[in-house]
């Protein structure tokens, strides 16, 4: 492990030396001599370059914050200019804001819990939230369980990958309200990210990933697959324990309702840093979130696991941009109830995994079934990576998992698209594919896979009896996602409020309507695969 260095400066209280320059000194022996300097011209405040950052003065005060005390660990430097470094207590024990300052970063040093874990179920008005001493995630400390951590719109916090596992862990109980804007999203991302470079000195680039944990949301929504408990709803006690954390992160609950706080306009860039062996973070990790939590506006951004994963509980999402993700770009499992709408997956050409895999991790017996819903959806590989070459095709349904898939293009014409597997030990219940409007360009051998207990042709009816989908479809995509004249030819499902009130009604397939659509832009940032017309570097950070 090593702390900031090199480009972590020396901060200005370091420099506050005694005894530096008085304007009257007496020179020792007999009588004295007085010498009177002239009172020094105030050096002139340096006129910064236009478009670089300057670190602000100091961290913004108890006053701004709301009470969170942040630590002023100096300055620090990267190619858009200098930044004050204010870091984040390892918990966060009262409600409190993090205001956008220019020229302030928050530090994620090592994992910060956002309050402490507040039970499986909420207490009761005769046993309301106090603040008490008790073990909190290992440690035993005064902690709120009722705590919001709000972050303003503009601001920016990074996890510092010179500590260890830099994660945000918003525990049940408590809340994360990042709202930015669509001129002023709130990034979350890495220390490589700010310098621009490496550990090893070279630039980061389109393949840079794995360098922090990323924003985990822990609630009180129904799970299966428990880690203790029994995953039937005559038991009805399940939790689970967030993979790898070597502390416990428990989730899981009765509420399906349960309210994390609110994500929008929101980028999370180059997350994924493995807690454990084969237990990374995603970019975004819910676990029994439920719908009173918002999420709408996000960007996942160069995850070196899954863009975004939800296990149990209950989601709605909007408007989610997922590129690079180094494994799978959306993945809901363990008995999630989701909605997902507008959904542009942009992969890497040769490396990631599946655009979707939904199931159940293997306990089809538990209940609730996993069901989803994904509706408006353009998923873009244009080569297929190594890590679903042959057998996972390009979506994976399995694990007692009912899929939904509606007003949706895949274009993966070096890869299979959709593999649907029914498991042998519950062949009774095994996964579901509804599909409506749903258009295929794919390459391998062919559109479908089937294992278990399906085959490719048993995939293929699920898919025929759907309306008005094709699985020899020709793309006339443009800039990459944008639907083309064929696109548009195609008729869109009428009954998406059918499916969930939560869904918009839509006029056209696929995530983006047409070069006049662009409700992606502005807000996200683009990388060298993925030009979302931003004009913001997922490289570089803003500068205003």
């Amino acid at each position: 492990m090593k702390t900031i260095h090199g480009a972590l400066l020396i901060g200005c209280s370091a420099l506050a030396l005694a005894g530096c320059g008085a304007d009257d000194i007496s020179s020792p022996g007999a009588g004295s001599i007085e010498i009177t300097n002239p009172t020094p011209t105030p050096a002139p405040t340096p006129t910064p370059t236009p478009g670089t950052v300057v670190a602000a003065a100091e961290c913004p005060s108890t006053a701004a914050t709301s009470g969170l005390a942040l630590t002023n660990d100096g300055t620090i430097a990267g190619p858009q200019g200098t930044w004050r470094v204010c870091t984040l207590p390892a918990l966060v024990n009262a409600s409190a804001t993090l205001p956008k300052v220019t020229g302030v970063l928050y530090r994620l040093n090592g994992r910060v819990d956002v309050g402490c874990d507040g039970g499986f179920a909420a207490p009761t008005a005769a046993a309301p939230f106090a603040t008490t001493t008790k073990a909190c995630n290992g440690r035993s400390l005064t902690a709120d369980t009722n705590v919001t951590l709000t972050v303003q719109a503009g601001a920016i916090v990074y996890g510092d990958s010179t500590t260890g596992a830099s994660w945000l862990a918003v525990n049940r109980g408590n809340k994360l309200i990042a709202e930015g804007t669509a001129t002023q999203p709130i990034i979350f991302t890495s220390l490589e990210n700010v310098t621009g470079k490496e550990a090893n000195g070279t630039a980061i680039n389109n393949d840079t990933q794995g360098k922090w944990g990323g924003v985990v949301l822990l609630g009180r929504g129904r799970i299966t697959d428990c880690s203790t408990g029994l995953g039937s709803v005559a038991a009805d006690n399940c939790e689970r324990v967030t993979e790898g954390a070597a502390d416990p992160a428990n989730f899981g609950g009765r509420d399906n309702a349960y309210n994390a706080g609110s994500l929008k306009y929101v980028q999370i860039r180059y997350s994924g840093f493995s807690l454990a062996p084969n237990n990374e973070l995603q970019a975004l990790t819910g676990g029994g979130i439920g719908t009173g939590t918002q999420l709408d506006y996000i960007q996942s951004v160069n995850s070196s696991d899954d863009g975004a994963e939800f296990f149990g509980g209950a989601l709605n999402m909007k408007h989610y941009v997922a590129i690079n993700a180094d494994d799978d770009s959306l993945d809901l499992d363990t008995g999630v109830q989701a909605n997902v709408q507008y959904v542009l997956i942009v992969q890497k050409p040769s490396a990631g995994d599946s655009f979707f895999e939904f199931d159940s991790n293997g306990n089809e017996s538990d209940t609730p079934r996993t069901k989803i819903a994904v509706a408006n959806f353009t998923a873009v590989q244009t080569s297929v990576g190594s890590g679903n070459s042959g057998n996972q095709a390009s979506a994976l349904f399995r694990g007692n998992a009912d899929v939904t898939l509606a007003n949706g293009i895949f274009f993966t014409p070096t890869n299979e698209c959709i593999r649907l597997n029914g498991t042998s030990a519950n062949s009774s219940a095994p996964a579901s594919l509804v599909a409506n409007s749903v258009v295929l360009t794919c390459g391998g051998s062919g559109a479908f896979l089937g294992s278990g207990s399906y085959d490719a042709a048993a995939v293929k009816a699920a898919f025929d009896a759907g309306t008005g989908n094709q699985s020899t479809f020709t793309s006339t995509l443009s800039n990459t996602f944008v639907n083309g004249a064929n696109e548009t030819g195609v008729t869109p499902f009428a009954g998406l409020a059918a499916i969930s009130s939560y869904f918009t009604a839509a006029t056209y397939i696929g995530a983006v309507k047409d070069a006049s659509d662009v409700w992606y832009r502005g807000w996200t940032c683009d990388t060298t695969n993925a030009n979302l017309g931003s004009n913001s570097a997922c490289t570089a950070l803003p500068t205003t």
